[in-house]
């Protein structure tokens, strides 16, 4: 698969290839992008951990 094509379940959500986003974004930054959003629950959620964590408590 090269990096432009699409996986079958990104067509059928209708997102964007994966990748870099344009030719003059750098490998660095992609990566460090990519990184980033690992540690994140989502887009605009707290750090993964925090979620997890709150799983594992019991219930007050």
């Amino acid at each position: 698969m090269t990096e432009r094509e699409q996986t079958d379940g990104r067509k059928d959500n209708g997102a964007s290839p994966g990748g870099k986003p344009d030719a003059t974004t750098s490998d660095a930054d992609v990566k460090r992008v990519g990184e980033a959003s690992r540690r994140k629950a989502g887009p605009d959620g707290p750090d993964a951990s925090e979620i997890g964590e709150t799983f594992k408590r019991k219930p007050d």
